[in-house]
């Protein structure tokens, strides 16, 4: 617990659990896409093939490890059943990313941001056609519920238990959420927005899917109220900083690295954290952001080493 974040070795540990993040999809797709027509299942499978950080859904799975790490010290009750740990909870945590696939998916359609490139490989639209995207997007969502439900029966989680946890998804991925800060950031563009304005946007847009992968982690462990509140602000202000950094990047990353095209926030005329704040500002958000997550989870002593560590590549990254 007392391990500097600067000590922990964070790449290695995202590399197993992208490894295990995988595996879990690979595993759900077979099960979930076979029923499903092929001209939706192939646009489904490239747009989830096409790799990414696995951000939520490793940040879900370390959530749940924390809590039922402080639950074996004695910090809590009963954590709930351990029936089928190791991929149960990684099927719940890919239930995040079939949603933020979507998102992606919709979010580079002509309609919306018009993008031609998406982790390196040409967008799904570009791929497989305007409809076959948008329909391969919309039907990453019942998908997600069936991630959750499934998994989480596998975890050994009541009926009701896991409708809560497909609930608290969607309402985070709904118009109260991402999809409303979807929205938002549209009716934005080519508009002079205040910083207020500009982290309602993002705290819908990016924080809020962000926000419930720690509170789906700490809500499938048996974490108690202010432990999951606690786990929530944590997700949200790893969130934003998430936000400001892409916003950063946006400005002075290069396509080959980013793997999507760099300057499309100009192009578009899109408020950003560094325009209204100069990159040093910007940067320093997103600092203040990162401390205020690990602040929120020592208050309830879940400041795990993974979870400093995330915090801080959050604003560090470069991709």
């Amino acid at each position: 617990m007392s391990t500097p974040a600067s000590a922990f070795d964070l790449k290695s540990y995202l590399d197993a659990e992208w490894g295990a993040v995988e595996m879990a999809r690979r595993e759900l797709c077979a099960r979930l896409l076979r029923d499903i027509p092929t001209a939706v299942a192939e646009p489904v499978e490239y747009a989830l093939d096409a790799g990414g950080k696995r951000l939520r859904p490793i940040l879900c799975v370390v959530a749940y490890r924390a809590v039922r790490e402080r639950a074996e010290r004695g910090a809590d009750g009963p954590a709930g059943a351990e029936g089928g740990v190791g991929a149960a909870i990684y099927e719940i945590a890919m239930a995040l990313e079939f949603i933020h696939t979507y998102s992606l998916i919709h979010d580079d359609l002509p309609c919306m941001d018009d993008d031609d490139l998406r982790r390196g490989l040409p967008t799904t639209h570009r791929v497989f056609g305007v409809p076959a995207a948008t329909i391969a997007g919309a039907a990453l969502i019942p998908l997600a519920c069936r991630a959750v439900d499934e998994g989480g029966a596998r975890l050994g989680l009541e009926p009701a238990r896991r409708a809560e946890l497909i609930q608290a998804l969607c309402l985070a991925a709904g118009a109260a959420g991402m999809i409303g800060g979807q929205w938002l950031d549209l009716a934005a563009e080519g508009r002079t927005l205040d910083l207020v304005e500009l982290q309602g946007v993002h705290q819908r847009k990016t924080g809020a899917l962000l926000a419930v992968a720690t509170r789906l982690g700490g809500m499938a462990a048996g974490a108690d109220p202010r432990t999951l509140d606690a786990l929530e602000t944590y997700g949200a202000a790893l969130g934003l900083a998430f936000q400001i950094a892409d916003d950063i990047l946006d400005l002075t990353g290069d396509t080959s690295r980013l793997g999507k095209v760099a300057g499309r926030d100009q192009e578009l005329g899109k408020a950003t954290y560094p325009s209204l704040l100069g990159v040093d500002g910007a940067r320093y958000k997103a600092r203040l952001e990162a401390e205020r997550a690990v602040e929120a989870l020592r208050d309830v002593g879940l400041d795990t080493p993974p979870l400093r560590a995330l915090a801080l590549y959050a604003v560090e990254r470069d991709r």
